[in-house]
C-alpha cells in the first residue's frame, strides 16, 4: 500500500460530512462501533443492499450480527483495529432476510484514541454466485466426463463381444481404423494387424470392385445394397454391408461381414416359414419386433416409410416410443398390457415421422414368451385415410346436457361448473380405463395422474370395470 505523501495538505479541508459521503460512496456497507464492540452507526451504499438485511444493528453487539462460524474472524478484525490504525481484509457472513447468508469482506480503521472503530465492507454476493457457478460447471464437466467414459467403456465391451465381424473404416482413405475380434477371426488376422491396412484387401478382383462400389454408394447416398465377396483363395464367401457414420468433421464407414453360410441358412427355412417372412416384409401394415425394453430388433419397409427412415439400421436399437404420438405414455401403456394380457388390439394413437409428419394409426400387439428373452410384435395400421364416422351422442350424455341447461338460472354458475367438471372427469376416467383394458396403472399414466390420485377419484365416483365398459358400450349404441 502506498499512502498519500502529504495528507494534511491534500485533505486538510476534509470535514466529517465529506468523509461520511466519501465512505458511503466507496463502501457497500460501513459500520461504526465503540470500544466495547457495540454498533453506533451503520451506512449502506445502496438502498437495495439495505433491504437484504432483516434487522437494525444499532445498539447491538456487532459480533451478534455474524454467523457463529465467522465470529472468530470478526473478533480478529476488532483486535487488529485496536492495535493498529488500518487492518487487512477479513471475510464474515451476516444473516439476511429470509435466512439468506450475505458474505461481506471488511477492513477496519481506528478513528480515535477512545477506541471507536469504523469498518468498511464489500458485498461478496456476486463473487460468491460466480464461485458457485464455477463449482457447478466443474461438477457438470466431471459428470459429463465420467458419463462419456462409461459410454466409451460400454461401446468397447460391446464392440469386442458382438458375434458379427465389424470394421470401422476411414471414409476418405478407406483404411481400417478399428476391428473387433470377430473380424480378425473371420479374416484370419489379429485385429491389431488389420488396423491401418487398406480395405478391401485379400478379396478377388470381382469382389474388390463390388466392395468398392458398395463403399462409394454409401459415401454418396448413405446406403447401398449388400454385396457378396470372396477371398482370393476362394474358400470363404462373405456378405458385405456398410453404413455411413459421421463424427464431428470426420466420416467413417461401418462395414459388417457375415459368412455366406449364415445367410444360406436363412434360405433353407421351410417354404411356409419363408413365405411368412416375405409376407411380413412386404405387408401394407407396419410390422415391428422389439425386445422387452421396447427397443426395435427389426421392422419392415412399411414402417420405415411411415417413420421417414432410410434404412432399417437406423431404427435398430432405438425405442419404438421415439415415433409414437405420446412419448413416455403410449409405449408404457402397451407394454404394461402386453405383460399382463399377452395381446393388445386396436390401440389408437399417432405415428410421428422423422421430418415432422403425423399419421393416425391403430396398434395391435402380441407378446412372445417361449424363449429366454421375450420379445414383442407390433402391427401398426395407417387409419389416416379412413373415412371418419361421427360418433352418436349417447342418451345418458343427452340427458346430462338437458339437465344442465334446464338448471341455468336456478343454480349459481359456480355450482354448475363444478358439477360439469366432476361429470367430465368421470367420463375421462372411464374412457381411460376402457382404453387400457381396466389397467389402472396404465390409465393413471395416460391421464397424467399418480396412481393414488386415480384410485381416490375412482372411489369418489364409484367407477368399476363393468360400469366403465357399460358406459363405453352405451356410447357405441
Amino acid at each position: 500500500m502506498s499512502p498519500f505523501r502529504a495528507p494534511s495538505e491534500s485533505l486538510g479541508t476534509l470535514d466529517a460530512g465529506t468523509a461520511a459521503a466519501l465512505i458511503e460512496g466507496m463502501a457497500d456497507i460501513a459500520v461504526v462501533v465503540d470500544a466495547a464492540g457495540v454498533v453506533n452507526d451503520v451506512a449502506f451504499g445502496d438502498d437495495d443492499f439495505l433491504s437484504d438485511f432483516s434487522a437494525d444493528w444499532i445498539g447491538q453487539p456487532w459480533l451478534s450480527t455474524v454467523s457463529p462460524e465467522t465470529r472468530p474472524s470478526l473478533e480478529a478484525l476488532l483486535s487488529d483495529a485496536g492495535q493498529q490504525s488500518l487492518t487487512r481484509w477479513r471475510q464474515v457472513t451476516h444473516a439476511g432476510a429470509g435466512g439468506v447468508e450475505i458474505p461481506i469482506q471488511y477492513r477496519a480503521l481506528r478513528l480515535s484514541e477512545s477506541g471507536s472503530i469504523i469498518a468498511m465492507g464489500r458485498n461478496l454476493q456476486g463473487m460468491a454466485a460466480l464461485q458457485q457457478q464455477l463449482v457447478d460447471a466443474q461438477q457438470a464437466l466431471e459428470r459429463d466426463y465420467w458419463r462419456f467414459r462409461q459410454v466409451e467403456t460400454r461401446y468397447r465391451l460391446l464392440f469386442r463381444m458382438v458375434a458379427e465381424a465389424i470394421l470401422i473404416i476411414d471414409a476418405p482413405t478407406q483404411r481400417v481404423v478399428e476391428a473387433n475380434p470377430a473380424a480378425g477371426q473371420l479374416l484370419g488376422e489379429t485385429p491389431a494387424r488389420i488396423i491401418g491396412r487398406p480395405f478391401p484387401e485379400g478379396f478377388d478382383n470381382e469382389s474388390t470392385q463390388a466392395i468398392n462400389g458398395l463403399l462409394a454408394g454409401v459415401r454418396a447416398a448413405g446406403r447401398a445394397d449388400d454385396v457378396k465377396a470372396k477371398m482370393t483363395d476362394g474358400l470363404q464367401e462373405f456378405l458385405v454391408s456398410a453404413s455411413l457414420l459421421r463424427q464431428e468433421n470426420a466420416s467413417f464407414l461401418l462395414v459388417r461381414l457375415s459368412p455366406a453360410l449364415a445367410n444360406a441358412a436363412i434360405n433353407t427355412l421351410p417354404d411356409a416359414k419363408a413365405r411368412y417372412l416375405r409376407v411380413l416384409e412386404n405387408a401394407p401394415d407396419c410390422v415391428v419386433i422389439t425386445d422387452a425394453d421396447g427397443r426395435i430388433l427389426t421392422a419392415n419397409s412399411t414402417f420405415l416409410s411411415l417413420a421417414e427412415i432410410a434404412t432399417e439400421q437406423q431404427a435398430r436399437g432405438e425405442t419404438l416410443d421415439r415415433w409414437l404420438g405420446r412419448p413416455g405414455v403410449d409405449l408404457n401403456v402397451l407394454m404394461a398390457n402386453l405383460r399382463q394380457h399377452t395381446t393388445v388390439r386396436l390401440f389408437a394413437t399417432t405415428l410421428r415421422g422423422e421430418y415432422g409428419s403425423a399419421t393416425d394409426v391403430e396398434i395391435s400387439a402380441v407378446a412372445v414368451r417361449n424363449s429366454e428373452r421375450p420379445y414383442f410384435g407390433f402391427f401398426i395400421r395407417d387409419i389416416g385415410r379412413r373415412l371418419s364416422v361421427e360418433q352418436p351422442v349417447s342418451p345418458e350424455q343427452t340427458r346430462w346436457l338437458d339437465q344442465l341447461t334446464d338448471r341455468v338460472g336456478r343454480v349459481p354458475l359456480k355450482e354448475l361448473v363444478r358439477e360439469s367438471t366432476d361429470t367430465i372427469e368421470r367420463l375421462c376416467i372411464e374412457a381411460a380405463l376402457k382404453l387400457t383394458g381396466d389397467n389402472r396403472a396404465s390409465a393413471a399414466e395416460l391421464l397424467g395422474l399418480s396412481r393414488q390420485s386415480l384410485y381416490v377419484k375412482i372411489d369418489r365416483y364409484g367407477i368399476v370395470a363393468d360400469q366403465a365398459s357399460g358406459a363405453a358400450g352405451a356410447s357405441k349404441k
